[in-house]
């Protein structure tokens, strides 16, 4: 069933576990997800985002993933992860996606809560959700994650809410996008300090590639949803490699890299600890 935010992360949240954002651009990583999650009858999130509209246009990929969720088993909600520019945001809605992200955290602050807060009144009108982004969290893969002084702090965390009233907050707290190089410094003490301080629902973006115990501290301390990708791509990359390496023929290919991405799906929400959850 289609769903937005609100749905399932206010419930994540109470009952102290995650549900997963994975990122699926094409039919082999929707397939994955979907199933994965009805296996375990978890909630879960998918999407694209605007850096991969590239590998996956978004005209082209949006009635697929909605009919998907709309058919789904569990709740799904079909997300536009870091949006850029109001109009591809806009763009989103309008293909029918249940839920948005506006990313201006790079930008002027001020600028990214008035645009941000715009895009909240325009999707609540439409029974869509918004997550915002305060703080920076960088690319582990040219060496800009988040630093201390990039790390959100409490009073951003409040002051953003309460100017653009979003469904869901993602924070710096040390992780980044993509492959990490070095272990991840994560600030566990920042995010138990902005959890007690604001009641919406915090997401951490960049999961691929921390440890378990790095996610489990994070969800008990207060993260109700996960962003992962890159985990995914490199099993479906290991497939693709164990493919041709069999000589196997496009199709076999294709239906191995849908079994190693889902499996590592499963991993992932198994580990958030949000299977019967749905």
């Amino acid at each position: 069933m289609l769903v937005n935010l609100n749905d399932v992360l206010k419930k994540a949240q109470k009952e102290h576990y995650a549900v997963g954002l994975f990122n699926a651009p094409d039919t082999v990583m929707l397939e994955a997800t979907i199933s994965a999650a009805e296996e375990l009858n978890s909630p879960i999130i998918i999407g694209t985002a605007e850096v991969l509209l590239p590998y996956g246009d978004l005209k082209l990929i949006a009635p697929g993933m909605i009919a998907a969720a709309k058919r789904a088993k569990v709740p799904v909600v079909v997300h536009f992860d870091h949006g850029l520019t109001f109009e591809r945001c806009i763009e989103a809605l309008k293909l029918g996606f249940s839920s948005v992200m506006f990313d201006g955290s790079a930008g002027d602050e001020k600028q990214n809560m008035a645009d941000t807060r715009e895009i909240v009144r325009i999707a609540h009108a439409m029974g869509a959700s918004v997550e915002g982004e305060i703080g920076h969290v960088g690319e582990a893969d040219n060496g800009d994650g988040a630093d201390g002084d990039r790390y959100t702090t409490v009073a951003e965390a409040q002051n953003f809410l309460a100017a653009t009233g979003v469904d869901a907050l993602a924070i710096a707290i040390g992780t980044a996008h993509g492959a990490y190089k070095a272990k991840p410094r994560l600030d566990i003490e920042r995010l138990k300090e902005i959890r007690a301080a604001v009641d919406t629902p915090l997401v951490l973006h960049g999961g691929s590639g921390l440890s378990d115990d790095d996610f489990k501290n994070t969800i008990r301390e207060g993260i109700a949803k996960v962003n992962i990708f890159t985990d995914l791509c490199l099993a479906g990359e290991a497939a693709m490699r164990r493919a041709v390496s069999e000589n196997l023929n496009y199709l076999e290919a294709r239906n191995l890299t849908v079994s190693a991405v889902k499996a590592a799906v499963k991993e992932k929400l198994l580990l958030f600890g949000s299977q019967n959850r749905a």
